[in-house]
């Protein structure tokens, strides 16, 4: 029997387009059902960014518009989850950890520039029909990877610290569902990277094809026990 080629159908341009109208979905729902504050607009950020993705996979692999604007325009969405990520973590536990917010959106400033203004960031795109593959220059590749795994990791870990930390249950819970909803994307990720080395080039578009669900843990597992969680009261 002839080895088949692997492939994921469930990354085509028509799931794209569902996911977007997901993502956007829930996007509306969280400002429309709770009260706007820091929390929310974090979330619906986040939803903001992911579809924002989506919607530039769809119009690159559906031929509308120019598909190098619509690469950059990905890049730059899917840049900013690591930082708010993180500064949801903290919120949600309201630490300030100014420094370090700090520093995850100036590197993300860096890449958001190299993304916008780059004359040799990308070298081109191909979409396969099933997940696209931005090719990126080497070395931008390489540094943003270990930007975006780095912070990913970082919030994991906190997020950790912190629920063994806090005795807040809506806070533990709001934590609980956080890390389950980074492992939903980052899990699966890793194990058809595994299985198939050559999607290495696609993360980005895997990624984010998962990334559906971390929108519906945000919107239906984070938000209603991180919305309920009280002040934490300084010490005299």
């Amino acid at each position: 029997m002839k080895n088949r080629p692997l492939r994921f159908y469930c990354f085509s341009p028509t799931v794209m387009v569902l996911t977007f109208i997901i993502e956007v979905s829930l996007m509306v729902y969280v400002l429309f059902r709770y009260k706007l504050n820091t929390l929310t607009r974090l979330v619906a950020a986040l939803l903001f960014c992911l579809a924002l993705f989506q919607l530039a996979e769809y119009k690159i692999c559906g031929t509308h518009g120019n598909a190098e604007a619509w690469a950059r325009a990905g890049f730059v969405a899917i840049t900013m989850l690591p930082p708010l990520g993180l500064h949801l973590a903290l919120y949600i536990v309201k630490r300030g950890w100014l420094v370090l917010n700090t520093l995850a959106y100036i590197t993300a400033a860096g890449f958001i520039y190299l993304f916008t203004f780059g004359q040799h960031t990308f070298s081109g795109h191909v979409c396969g029909g099933n997940y696209v593959i931005f090719q990126l220059d080497y070395v931008v590749s390489n540094f943003y990877y270990f930007y975006y795994y780095g912070w990913l990791l970082i919030t994991i870990m906190l997020c950790l610290q912190f629920y063994y930390e806090s005795k807040q249950a809506s806070v533990r819970k709001a934590l609980k569902w956080l890390v389950i909803g980074y492992l939903a994307f980052l899990v699966p990720t890793t194990v058809i990277n595994s299985y198939s080395p050559a999607t290495k080039a696609g993360v980005p578009s895997i990624m984010c094809g998962f990334a559906v669900l971390f929108a519906l843990i945000l919107a239906i597992g984070v938000l209603p026990p991180a919305s309920k969680a009280k002040p934490v009261k300084k010490k005299s």
